[in-house]
Order: C-alpha cells, then sequence, then structure tokens
C-alpha cells in the first residue's frame, strides 16, 4: 500500500529562532516586534532565521476558514486605517463577502511584526495598497499563501492578482464634470507616495489635459506625516499662481476640507471663484459648506470582488479574472455648481 508522508507545521519557538541566529531569545524577540535596541545588521538576520523556520510547506496552514486583511505595510508610520472612510467601507465590504462564504475576515493590526506575519494561520490574504518595495507582500510569498492586491503593485508580475477601482475612469467622471461646469484651468493636488495610486491618477489627468490642450497644472505634496498642512500649502501654491486656477480636485480622503481651507484663506468663494471636487467615501462633504462634489472609488464593491478572487486562488480555480477594475461613481454637490462670469478660465 502507499503512503504518503503528511508534513505538520509547527511555528518555531523563539528559542529554535535564537539558536540559529547566534543571538538570544531576548534578541529574537525585539528584532521580531521592534522593541529594545537591535542592531539592524542582527535584526536583518534574526528576521532571515524566522523567514526560514516560518516557511510552511505547500497546503500546511489551509483550511483554517481565515482570511487576512492588511491595512498598512510593516514599519511604515502607524495609521487608523480603520478611522479613512475608505478602508473603513473597505474592509466592512469584505468582511460581508467572507461571511456570506463561510469565511472568517480577520482585520490585520498596522503594527503587525515580522514574526506574526511569518507564523499567523491564514487561508490567504488581501493586501492593502501594495507598496513599492514591501516588505509584507515578500513575507507572504515566502509562505505560499493567496494574495490579492487591494490596489495595483507598483512593479506588477505576471502571476499577481488585484482588485482596484478604475482611476482613470473615476478622475475622467470629475473633470469631464467641471469642464461641462465651465472650468479650463483645472489643478491637481497630488501626494507624494510609492504606492501605485498617485501614479495612476497623474496619468490619467496628464491624458486628459493633453487631449483638450488644456494646462497640465500639478502641485505635489508629502504624504506623511501630515498631509493635512502640506496639502493645504500646495493647494494655496495653486491659488498663488497667475492666471490661477478656476478648479482644484484632491485625491486623499481629507483633500477636499484641505482644499476649502486654502480658498477661505486667499479669499476664494466656492464655487463662485473656484470649483473644488475631490475622491473620497467621506459623508461629511455632503455638510460640509458648501457641499463638495466626490468620486467614489465604492471600496465595498472592491473588498467584495477582492474575497471573491480570493478564495478562487485558495480553491485553485482555473479561467478566473485575476485583474479587476470596479467603477467608480460621482456624486455631483454644490462645490462644482459653475463659476461665475467674472472667474478666471469661465469663457466658454
Amino acid at each position: 500500500m502507499d503512503t504518503k508522508t503528511t508534513h505538520v507545521w509547527r511555528r518555531p519557538t523563539l528559542g529554535t529562532v535564537a539558536a540559529l541566529a547566534g543571538v538570544s531569545t531576548a534578541t529574537v524577540s525585539n528584532a521580531l516586534n521592534g522593541t529594545g535596541r537591535v542592531s539592524e545588521a542582527t535584526r536583518q538576520r534574526v528576521i532571515a532565521v524566522a523567514r526560514e523556520l516560518g516557511h510552511a510547506p505547500a497546503g500546511a496552514t489551509r483550511g483554517t476558514g481565515v482570511l487576512g486583511l492588511t491595512m498598512t505595510t510593516y514599519g511604515d508610520l502607524p495609521v487608523s486605517y480603520t478611522e479613512i472612510p475608505y478602508y473603513g467601507q473597505l474592509a466592512l465590504g469584505a468582511m460581508a463577502a467572507a461571511h456570506e462564504r463561510g469565511y472568517m475576515l480577520m482585520v490585520m493590526p498596522s503594527s503587525l511584526s515580522p514574526w506574526l506575519w511569518l507564523s499567523t494561520p491564514l487561508d490567504g490574504v488581501i493586501h492593502a495598497a501594495p507598496r513599492a518595495d514591501d516588505p509584507v507582500r515578500s513575507l507572504l510569498q515566502e509562505r505560499g499563501i493567496p494574495i490579492v492586491c487591494e490596489g495595483r503593485p507598483c512593479r506588477p508580475s505576471l502571476g499577481d492578482a488585484w482588485v482596484d477601482a478604475d482611476h482613470d475612469a473615476g478622475l475622467r467622471l470629475v473633470l469631464d464634470h467641471l469642464a461641462e461646469a465651465g472650468a479650463r484651468r483645472i489643478a491637481l493636488t497630488l501626494p507624494v507616495h510609492d504606492d501605485a495610486y498617485p501614479h495612476l491618477v497623474e496619468q490619467a489627468y496628464v491624458s486628459w489635459c493633453a487631449e483638450r490642450d488644456l494646462p497640465n497644472l500639478v502641485e505635489r505634496y508629502a504624504s506623511l506625516p501630515d498631509y493635512f498642512t502640506t496639502e493645504q500649502t500646495a493647494a494655496g501654491l495653486l491659488l498663488d499662481r497667475d492666471p490661477r486656477p478656476d478648479a482644484i480636485v484632491g485625491v486623499y480622503s481629507d483633500s477636499g476640507h484641505n482644499i476649502l481651507a486654502a480658498a477661505r484663506h486667499h479669499g476664494l468663494r466656492v464655487p463662485r471663484d473656484l470649483l473644488v471636487a475631490c475622491i473620497s467615501e467621506d459623508p461629511d462633504y455632503a455638510t460640509t459648506s458648501p457641499p463638495v462634489t466626490a468620486v467614489s472609488l465604492r471600496p465595498d464593491r472592491v473588498g467584495e470582488e477582492a474575497v471573491d478572487l480570493l478564495i478562487a486562488l485558495i480553491n485553485e480555480r482555473t479561467g478566473v479574472d485575476r485583474r479587476r477594475l470596479v467603477q467608480p461613481e460621482l456624486v455631483p454637490r454644490r462645490s462644482t455648481h459653475g463659476l461665475s462670469s467674472s472667474s478666471p478660465g469661465s469663457a466658454g
């Protein structure tokens, strides 16, 4: 009778890692959890050993019924991502879809250590906003865990699976809307960040402006640690131009608030002197003064599609579309109701 060897994977102990790395268990704990004083060389050696020990045989951790959702990447500044409307709706949409399919969805803490990424039992992971140099993605790939990225990877490879909003379509929705309201000098505040999102938005904006022979007005700002101040400064620099923009679009959750603040500082009335719009899921824009036009990226649908794709990968289904786009929606409000005849660039 044929026999098969069953691989049983057990989480490695701190002592095992310490012995192979040639350090104490306290040093291992500090290196993997980001505490204490550990040199970078020692930390990398410990992580390398933990990676080797934490690489489970294929299928060893499957069948747990647990899916993971990352809300940030290891080593980034701590951010309460679930308080951002986009990520809150993403998590709720993914959770509902997972529950309907008989899975539990675990939202991973923003401060999760490499040790836990290597050893937490998971059937698959939805990895939100993959970065250009992304340690979490590499750790998960080493474990052989199925991964679906929320957002396109910066350097995509043939086997990648991702779900994203159609950023080109979303930006064209709002730009066309502004043009119909009379705007001819539409500016863009753009965060500097090493994920694909700002690059995709900029490509769509530059292409749209070129097609209509309109000026390309982009002002960049640092997204961390305080993009409220830096984006308001960027909007102010745009409004200091001569001629100044007649509309500004922001692409982060709080961009509408930041641009409104810059307009007030310059004594401009919205929408009489300046049209304002943003890409955001924040419901507060319905009650700002004036209410701000927004593009919704439908994170609830992104979450649902990501769960569907991840479960397909876990079950090794063939013929599955591994790259999916969700169509955004425009929510027009009074901030884009049209320019007065005396506003710069308002001539048809």
